[in-house]
């Protein structure tokens, strides 16, 4: 009978008193403990693919370490040990999932899952924290003080989701613009849904927890985006519960506001594949539910603010290529995404769609979705995008990853 296959993981190096493990670990966060193998162990656990058989990973085995064997029960603990702790695709991974969904959605609102992991989870350490990103080097400064709502608000925004310790000062830049502005009602935030689901948009009724309080979720607007939807736009909610681009601007936005901001949360996830159109707003699809989020832009009444939480370039190792980092490298990185953001400053969605896919996104620009819909999504309402920060931080595994601020007038 065929094993069950392994499920999709991040997989990385572990060294212990001289020996080399290879670890895994559930990017989805489903599963919260990692899982360390033998080199020998990751080959087997490698070649589960729903298909092989214990038989057919001895001879894979044999062939390719000359001779090797392994016992099948042998093979088996290994399966068995990955089983029970989620990481196949299988019945007890169902377990864990439906688990997971139920205490989502049971929740009164959604926890902050990076809250002392990724950022101080006690309020007064974060608001010092995010106090600090603002005059840290390459920062613009100590934030000013928010305007009333009053004063004309920022259409859109575009701002790094990166960790807030690497491009916090470059947050900073995008934050410090946006309180100089008018207070919005509500910001529209477009994240990155980094463990693409098998549709393009994904909505949570949750408002969001953070260690400064809560944010609120506006729900006339998500109602109307709701049913602007071909899908079932909440199927996959499950996905917001360890997403951190839209986190990590709940966090500054309440920093920023205190509780007088909603939000909507709206993962992007797949839009188009290869064989689709160059510029996804010709699918029906997706150009109804940006129609939609234009219309609760310009019709509600409301004063709105579009937001996009997007990386730009994921290049070297770290990321699958096969070449190191080196001053050559990080400046054909720079000049490529300028290129693309020429068309940002133009508000001009297809046109940076056309430009970050004219190499099949050999950048791994993850936010390439979500700075399209909200450059979509502002067509006519914004009319220029001005650059407030560029830069790029180095990824501790080998790489780099860059990001920039950019205000939408």
């Amino acid at each position: 009978m065929p094993l069950p296959a392994l499920r999709y993981l991040d997989v990385f190096q572990v060294e212990h008193e001289g020996e080399h493990y290879i670890g895994l670990n559930d990017p989805t966060g489903m599963v919260e403990e990692q899982v360390v193998l033998t080199p020998l162990a990751y080959y087997i656990a490698a070649h589960l693919d729903g298909l092989n058989c214990v038989a057919e990973i001895q001879a894979v085995l044999s062939k390719q370490f000359d001779g090797v064997t392994a016992r099948e029960g042998d093979i088996l603990a290994i399966v068995q040990n990955l089983d029970a702790r989620g990481f196949l695709k299988s019945d007890a991974f169902d377990i864990i999932r439906q688990r997971r969904l139920d205490d989502f959605r049971s929740a009164p609102a959604r926890p902050a899952h990076f809250a002392g992991k990724s950022y101080p989870g006690d309020g007064d350490e974060l608001r010092a924290f995010l106090d600090q990103q603002f005059i840290r080097d390459g920062a613009p400064g100590e934030c000013p003080e928010p305007r009333d709502g009053e004063l004309p608000h920022l259409p859109g925004l575009i701002v790094p989701h990166i960790d807030l310790h690497r491009g916090g000062h470059s947050y900073a830049h995008g934050y410090a613009e946006l309180a100089r502005a008018g207070r919005p009602d509500t910001v529209i935030v477009f994240g990155v849904a980094h463990m693409a689901e098998p549709v393009p948009f994904i909505l949570t009724r949750k408002d969001f927890d953070t260690p400064l309080g809560p944010v609120s979720c506006d729900h006339e607007i998500l109602d109307r985006l709701a049913s602007a939807c071909a899908w079932d736009p909440y199927e996959f909610e499950l996905t917001h519960r360890t997403e951190h681009s839209v986190e990590f601007q709940v966090v500054m936005l309440r920093y920023l506001y205190g509780a007088d901001v909603k939000i909507v949360a709206v993962l992007c996830s797949m839009f188009v594949g290869e064989d689709g159109p160059k510029d996804p707003g010709e699918e029906q699809s997706i150009r109804a539910f940006l129609d939609a989020c234009r219309e609760c832009v310009t019709g509600l009444g409301k004063r709105v603010t579009v937001l996009a939480a997007a990386d730009l370039a994921h290049v070297g190792k770290r990321f699958g290529d096969p070449f190191d980092i080196t001053p050559k490298i990080i400046g054909a990185v720079a000049r490529r995404d300028q290129d693309d953001l020429t068309f940002v400053h133009e508000i001009d969605a297809p046109a940076f769609y056309a430009s970050v896919m004219k190499d099949k996104n050999a950048r791994k620009v993850c936010g390439v979705n979500c700075i399209y819909a909200a450059l979509k999504t502002l067509e006519g309402v914004a009319s220029k995008g001005r650059p407030l920060h560029y830069g790029y931080a180095p990824d501790p595994a080998g790489g780099i990853v860059s990001f920039a601020a950019i205000a939408l007038e």
